[in-house]
């Protein structure tokens, strides 16, 4: 009887102490969504140290990506980090880049215990952080919450592994599949809780997408208008393959505040792309691709390649559809709004249905959302 009893005991404590490493795991994976949008091309790391069950030290990786959530979690903690065990969302990294490796400064800051969600799949990395931890004589953990820091580090994960940023498609949809009324004017499809929902994705993408389509038709400005927050705002990026933006459009006269990066052909002239570098705005150069459009791979492998992790596709129609129909996207913000707009109007993917999305086998719902009578459904890669 008393060994039956001993034995609920230790289950009991085993069960408070995963639910204890959860709860710290959760509150580094919500530190570390706080850089997001801010740190490309590194990962937004979120950590946390605790001792005794109390928490002592807590970071996230800093704008520009240095300093890293582990020094900055460390750095809080002081000596309290001795004996302490760290919760982090990634491997912390083992090799020399502008920074230090995180693994010597956990170790050498006495930490007894990394808990870490997942591996970081950057070949300086991959294992060897864990390994060089784990040879100082400190007890290793790694998998809690693994899937919501892979869906957290997608940005991270997919530069690395496919040379391109992770591409979040969204879209505001009217119950008749519309999202803009006839003649391609602009509509309210949603109300003012979700552009504000709308407006916080942007802060948290490193940059934002759409076709020149839409900078003739609405003059877009796709910075983050809420309150505060315009220096979160990410960077501007025009698909334009003749590089037909006008100079008078809000985008170029305000590309020396928020950067402008328009992407046209290399056939494009070169007096559009030194107008454009006069006013402010960066030029990208890629391989046409179709005769109504420019190579989209060839895009995100340029965008990848200066640093963009988290690209967020805005508008318009067509270049949704076409990333759509390249299989280029990898989550997809779906807001439904409660008006029809009627007959005429423009349909969400140009000439694809909106099934394709829906009720394609390719994604799977990750989370939804309601702001009174709109919706949110979130997809991601099934």
């Amino acid at each position: 009887m008393i060994f039956r009893i001993l034995e609920d005991q230790f289950a009991q404590k085993a069960r408070e102490a995963k639910d204890a490493d959860r709860r710290f795991m959760e509150l580094a994976l919500s530190l570390g969504r706080r850089g997001q949008g801010r740190t490309w091309p590194n990962p937004a790391v979120g950590a946390v140290i605790v001792k005794d069950g109390i928490i002592v030290g807590r970071g996230w990786t800093q704008p520009g990506g240095r300093p890293h959530g582990e020094p900055e979690a460390l750095g809080r903690a002081g000596e309290a980090a001795r004996g302490a065990t760290l919760y982090v969302t990634l491997e912390p990294c083992s090799h020399f880049g502008k920074s230090p490796p995180c693994a010597d400064a956990v170790i050498a800051a006495g930490i007894k215990r990394v808990v870490a969600a997942i591996e970081d799949p950057n070949p300086e990395v991959a294992g060897q952080g864990h390994a060089r931890l784990r040879a100082a004589g400190i007890n290793v953990d790694v998998g809690l919450c693994a899937a919501e820091a892979a869906f957290d580090h997608a940005g991270h994960f997919r530069r690395i592994r496919d040379k391109r940023p992770h591409v979040i498609l969204k879209l505001a949809v009217s119950p008749d599949g519309k999202i803009g009324a006839a003649g391609g004017k602009p509509v309210a499809i949603t109300g003012e809780a979700v552009r504000d929902r709308v407006h916080l994705l942007r802060a948290q993408s490193d940059a934002i997408l759409v076709g020149i389509g839409t900078v003739l038709a609405d003059d877009p400005l796709l910075t983050c208008r809420l309150p505060g927050m315009a220096a979160r705002s990410p960077v501007r990026v025009v698909l334009d393959q003749s590089l037909r933006i006008p100079g008078a459009s809000t985008l170029v006269s305000t590309a020396r505040e928020t950067p402008l990066w328009v992407v046209g052909s290399e056939l494009a002239e070169a007096a559009a792309a030194t107008r454009l570098g006069a006013a402010g705005a960066q030029v990208l150069r890629v391989p046409p691709g179709t005769a109504s459009g420019l190579d989209l791979p060839a895009v995100l492998h340029e965008l990848a390649g200066k640093g963009i992790t988290r690209l967020m596709v805005e508008g318009g129609s067509r270049v949704a559809a076409s990333f759509v129909a390249a299989d280029l996207v990898d989550e997809i913000w779906l807001f439904r709004g409660a008006e029809t707009v009627g007959s005429g109007g423009v349909d969400a993917l140009d000439a694809l249905p909106l099934s394709k999305i829906t009720q394609s086998q390719a994604y799977k719902v990750h989370a939804s959302e309601t702001f009174g009578k709109d919706t949110l459904t979130i997809y991601e890669r099934a």
